[in-house]
């Protein structure tokens, strides 16, 4: 089996050393290259490199950003039909996720362990019995994303953070709240809600604040634990979506407070929930924040959002 390591050289779990480890560790399995990010957006170009050469898996070394990356670069390749019939999935090269970043969100809504040795291990194992599975994936316009999506409060959030990471602040929980609650209370216009959400034969729903998409659960991780707007979506199934009418003090809590639940249920009157949806377009009377897989993407003002069924092998 050829495989491709695409490593992310700033991957904050992982140093030099423990990349030589894991190196070592898919060659017992694999006829392994190994190549690494440069810049941003780098590891769409090495995906798509990789798939139209052939390869059979390939494997990423990072955070949630590069394996949005590599998942971009391989839905865009052409790579060489391996047999007549074969699924869009089966055409591509199998991914797997050696978790790297600080949350890993895919690598664990895929069931591996948040550390990366452990899910080494569990990679190399299911390469060993040939176990994967096939999921979806959503599309935003024309980039796809694995986990999630935001358009609103939570893309702004996203901002802050990284603009904080970049003045030196390490990623925590406690730094994704303290930028919560800033940009609650000081940066968002609570009161004039600017978003309409829009499905093929249905109606519209107008005056949204915030919206959040989900491709599978949880939606992410505050240190250990889970946290659920959407608690029903799957990678099996279409895209979920809560949406905020009003962000209002008392009704923002207490739907918050719902998405920390162990068996979370997201409801209220400011809450709107959908469930399976294979088609919709979000739009905004001004700019607003947008984000797929926790990284910002700058404001947009529309966005059209698709369900990408049975996409993507990955081992797991």
């Amino acid at each position: 089996m050829r495989a491709v390591l695409v490593v992310n050289p700033k991957a904050t779990t992982t140093s030099e050393r423990s990349r030589d480890v894991l190196v070592r560790a898919l060659r017992s399995e694999v006829d392994l290259s190994v190549r690494y990010t440069r810049r941003r957006g780098h590891a769409v170009d090495l995906a798509r490199e990789a798939a139209e050469e052939g390869v059979d898996l390939v494997v990423t070394l990072g955070g949630d950003g590069t394996v949005n990356e590599v998942v971009n670069g391989l839905m865009a390749a052409e790579p060489p039909t391996f047999r007549t019939g074969a699924t869009p999935a089966d055409r591509l090269p199998a991914l797997a996720t050696v978790p790297g970043g600080s949350t890993n969100v895919f690598a664990r809504a895929l069931g591996l362990p948040r550390e990366w040795p452990d899910g080494t291990s569990m990679i190399l194992e299911g390469l060993r019995l040939g176990r994967s599975r096939t999921i979806g994936l959503g599309r935003a316009d024309d980039r796809y994303f694995t986990f999630c999506a935001g358009f609103g409060i939570d893309a702004a959030v996203i901002h802050r953070v990284e603009r904080a990471r970049r003045r030196g602040r390490v990623s925590t929980p406690g730094l994704y709240l303290r930028s919560t609650v800033g940009q609650y209370f000081l940066a968002s216009d609570r009161r004039h809600p600017a978003i309409t959400l829009e499905r093929p034969g249905e109606a519209a729903e107008g005056e949204l604040a915030t919206v959040i998409i989900q491709n599978t659960a949880p939606w992410t991780y505050l240190g250990d634990w889970e946290i659920n707007p959407n608690p029903d979506a799957s990678f099996d199934l279409g895209l979920d979506v809560l949406a905020m009418r009003r962000l209002r003090v008392a009704s923002t809590a207490r739907t918050v407070t719902q998405f920390f639940s162990r068996n979370a249920d997201p409801h209220g009157r400011q809450a709107l929930r959908l469930h399976d949806v294979s088609e919709f377009t979000v739009l905004s009377a001004r700019p607003l924040a947008f984000q797929l897989d926790g990284d910002y993407l700058g404001e947009r003002e529309k966005v059209r959002f698709t369900s990408v069924p049975a996409a993507l092998r990955v081992i797991c």
